[in-house]
């Protein structure tokens, strides 16, 4: 029998191709555009391509590089690598520790709260499960934690950042799923689309990750009610609880300051329009470079303190007068505004500049510098990001090129079940790749495929499917790529920094009940998809 070559047996073997490969560990952009590239030499020797598509990936890579919503990743990855180094989780950690110990189950607790706030904050989910691993893990144990229950706890509250924004997930994918749904608006006949933007998504985020948070600290509370010798009470007499009662409030007060206050500037900005997420990841960094700069020597902090205060101030002033010089009329008080606005100008940027030498002169335990380490890593994340998207174009745009969209959409509106249907097929083939791919090449490889068709679907008669929800449930199937062995990066990571005491095995047994629970969560956004929409309607509109 002859074999013939056809467009969809091309597509298929693209994506397989591309999956094996990615398997066998090699680099993730060079096999979306290495690949591609044969399959369209192939696929043109046989007709079934015309390589006048190819003529379009300079554009797409143009598009990529002006495209100011990513500009916001290199700046909050910048903003989570200071803070990683600034030692605040730390301090986090060890206070709230405290803080819970006295209770059942309270390290455990204590670890999921403050990877909600390392995640609000940071969005780094290496850095906060190799901290919390460090710190946390040996804690738990020398107080009799089951290792397996403590392992889980920390490589589950360390994912927490690629679903409570500001987070790189919730970037990378509203980029995608904005394109996907002015797609899927265009085939529909709607030339003049709305448009589902970062802001959405980040406000769409919110209560379903303090929802998830919630779920992690019940099973925490149900487990240390069933199985106390699971996670114990740290006595009240010991040494880690005996301090000052008044002083500890101040210390609490003072550890939770800075974080909050950073996590309130960043996602308040966002949510109330204020601010776009690059300006706002911008601010953030600011923010983290300030804070690791009074961190280095309190003691020595006063021009990091005045910088901060003329922050507010500016802030406070450009909402109360007209500041524009290029006007016929300015009164004396706008006048006077413009002057205590140039001078906070000034002590704000002495304040940055303090920060910036202190960073700098500041050294690890080798001996480097802190800052640029800092940068290097900034570099080496946002340097990866881009490459890979740049290579996903080129997947891309050869699957366009042999029809690979039209067969997607042709086999999800032919499924018996419809849009219920669809949709748990691609969750679970999501939730799959997740055993063996990052998260970076879920959202490159398979939201452009599929979003466009999922956006085009009802999830009830008249009711179309909303961008900010599918975007959701899909941030939530991606965290559990962190999870699930043999390739979940969380479990890497604690394996990593965790005593060899500690068995691969203890860690894997730990996380299923936390992927239990993410999934779950999948399950609650579908029957109650105001959870992630009511926000963005109250604070957008409809």
């Amino acid at each position: 029998m002859e074999f013939v070559a056809t467009p969809e047996f091309l597509c298929a073997a693209l994506f397989v191709s591309v999956i094996v490969l990615l398997m066998f560990g090699f680099p993730v952009a060079f096999t979306l555009a290495g690949s591609s590239l044969v399959f369209a030499i192939v696929a043109s020797a046989f007709g079934l391509f015309e390589v006048a598509f190819l003529s379009a990936l300079p554009q797409r890579i143009f598009s990529i590089m002006r495209n100011e919503v990513l500009v916001a990743v290199p700046l909050f990855v910048f903003m989570g690598v200071t803070l990683e180094r600034s030692k605040i989780a730390e301090e986090l950690l060890d206070n709230m520790g405290k803080l819970f110990g006295r209770i059942r189950g309270g390290l455990g607790y204590s670890v999921c709260i403050v990877g909600a706030l390392l995640a609000a904050s940071t969005g780094i989910v290496g850095a906060t499960v190799v901290t919390m691993g460090l710190l946390s893990l040996p804690t738990m144990l020398r107080r009799g934690y089951n290792p397996a229950l403590a392992c889980g706890s920390i490589c589950a509250s360390g994912t927490l950042g690629q679903v409570i924004p500001p987070s790189i997930v919730l970037i990378l994918l509203g980029d995608q799923l904005s394109t996907a749904f002015q797609q899927a608006q265009f085939a529909m006949g709607n030339f003049s689309p709305d448009a589902v933007s970062v802001n959405d998504l980040f406000a769409g985020a919110l209560i379903p990750g303090l929802v998830l948070v919630g779920m992690y600290i019940l099973y925490q509370v149900v487990i240390a009610i069933i199985r106390p010798d699971a996670s114990p009470a740290i006595p009240k007499n010991e040494e880690d609880l005996r301090e000052d009662g008044r002083s500890f409030v101040w210390t609490m007060i003072s550890t939770l300051f800075a974080p909050l206050a950073l996590i309130v500037a960043v996602l308040g900005s966002i949510l109330a329009g204020l601010a776009s997420p690059t300006e706002s990841a911008a601010m953030g960094g600011t923010g983290a470079l300030m804070m690791a700069g009074y961190r280095v020597s309190p003691d020595r902090g006063r021009p990091i303190v005045i910088g901060l205060v003329c922050l507010v101030v500016m802030l406070a002033i450009t909402s109360l007068f007209d500041l524009r010089m290029q006007r016929d009329e300015i009164s004396t008080i706008e006048w006077a505004a413009i002057f205590v606005a140039l001078v906070s100008a000034i002590g704000l940027v002495y304040g940055i500049a303090t920060a910036i030498l202190r960073v700098y002169s500041a050294q690890d335990s080798s001996g480097e510098s802190i800052l640029p380490q800092i940068m290097r890593q900034t570099l080496l994340v946002s340097t990866m990001v881009f490459v890979i998207l740049i290579g996903a174009s080129m997947f891309s745009l050869v699957f366009r090129g042999l029809h690979g969209d039209a067969v997607v959409e042709n086999v999800l509106h032919n499924l018996p079940g419809g849009t219920l249907t669809a949709l748990l097929l691609i969750m679970l083939v999501m939730f799959l790749l997740g055993f063996i791919l990052d998260f970076l090449e879920i959202i490159f490889i398979v939201v452009p495929i599929v979003g466009p068709v999922l956006l085009q679907l009802e999830i009830a008669p008249g009711v179309p499917m909303s961008p900010v929800w599918l975007g959701i449930m899909m941030a939530v199937n991606l965290q559990t790529s962190f999870l699930t062995p043999p390739f979940g990066f969380s479990l890497f990571y604690l394996r990593g920094v965790a005593p060899k005491s500690i068995h691969t095995i203890e860690i894997y047994k730990g996380v299923i009940p936390f992927v239990c629970i993410q999934l779950l969560m999948l399950v609650v956004l579908w029957f109650i998809p105001e959870l992630a929409t009511w926000l963005p309607q109250a604070i957008y509109g409809p």
